[in-house]
């Protein structure tokens, strides 16, 4: 399977596709394990390609697109069930109303994972958005011609997660990164922290995603910034979040970004965002020489 197949497969709010050359710039040459616990499509995993990663989020329909899509048994399926959806509304409606019904649950993993990519490319725009109880809700796209059958692109991810050592978990973010060790790579890219009132995507799942969880996770990017990681972070360009990552040795980048998903048209297009870089090595290092000049003064 070709290299340039490993891509995303899913269409994704805030997917880093289009942010992936100025994320370039700030990966480090040398790492341990990579840890990316809001995997989303994948855009940065698979533009990096680890040999060593844990992945997570707390999507849970989402992550267990990426363990059938990994397991070899069941990928044929996958393929296979792909193929017999149907790109009309009536059908589509179909497919997003079985999660209110009782028996969802017991709907063999492969067909959720089916119906996951269906409704992905199909719905309005590449939206996930879900109500208070959970359920999909995003209406039909209309699409002439919709690729929720991509073969090469799914056979390519399947090897790539099967040739290297990926563990994928389904939990909150802080728990994702409990095993990070100094040395370690770990890419935050939160639900963004809205630049208006009517711009969040916080419906991602049941969980919101607000001001509380964007300070707890500062707190957990400078836990393991201090423990030697080397931490980057993606968020939005507002004052919130500038203020919050004001910390010694922490550097804060703005970049432009283009935005393809939003529900409104007006609202798609260039936005500015920041890169936030830790790189707890430094602090090491800074320890070290540290210590050697109090030898050397004693």
């Amino acid at each position: 399977m070709k290299m340039d197949k490993l891509q995303p497969f899913l269409k994704w709010p805030g997917g880093k596709r289009q942010l992936l050359p100025e994320i370039r710039k700030y990966i480090p040459s040398t790492y341990n394990t990579y840890y990316e616990p809001f995997v989303g499509a994948g855009a940065v995993l698979f533009d990096i390609k680890p040999e060593k990663a844990v992945i997570n989020d707390i999507n849970k329909e989402l992550i267990n697109l990426y363990k059938v899509i990994m397991n070899v048994d069941k990928i044929d399926l996958l393929i296979n069930d792909l193929k017999k959806h149907e790109n009309n509304s009536t059908y589509y409606y179909q497919i997003r109303e079985m999660d209110r019904k009782k028996e969802y649950d017991q709907l063999p993993d492969y067909i959720k994972a089916s119906r996951f990519i269906y409704l992905n490319k199909t719905c309005f725009n590449g939206l996930y958005r879900v109500n208070s109880k959970g359920y999909f809700n995003v209406p039909f796209g209309r699409y002439k011609n919709p690729d929720y059958i991509n073969e090469e692109v799914l056979r390519a991810v399947h090897k790539y997660l099967n040739e290297n050592k990926i563990e994928i978990l389904n939990t909150d973010f802080e728990l994702a990164v409990e095993g990070a060790q100094e040395g370690d790579f770990i890419y935050f890219d939160p639900p963004y922290d809205p630049i208006s009132k009517t711009s969040s995507f916080t419906s991602y799942s049941k969980e919101s995603f607000g001001k509380s969880e964007q300070l707890r996770l500062r707190d957990t990017f400078i836990r393991l910034y201090e423990k030697g990681c080397y931490v980057l972070l993606s968020n939005s360009n507002t004052e919130f979040i500038n203020s919050i990552y004001e910390y010694p040795g922490v550097i804060i980048k703005n970049v432009d970004a283009a935005r393809s998903i939003n529900s409104k048209a007006d609202k798609r297009g260039k936005i500015k965002e920041v890169l936030i870089i830790g790189d707890g090595r430094n602090i090491k290092r800074q320890r070290m020489e540290k210590d050697i000049r109090e030898i050397q003064y004693t």
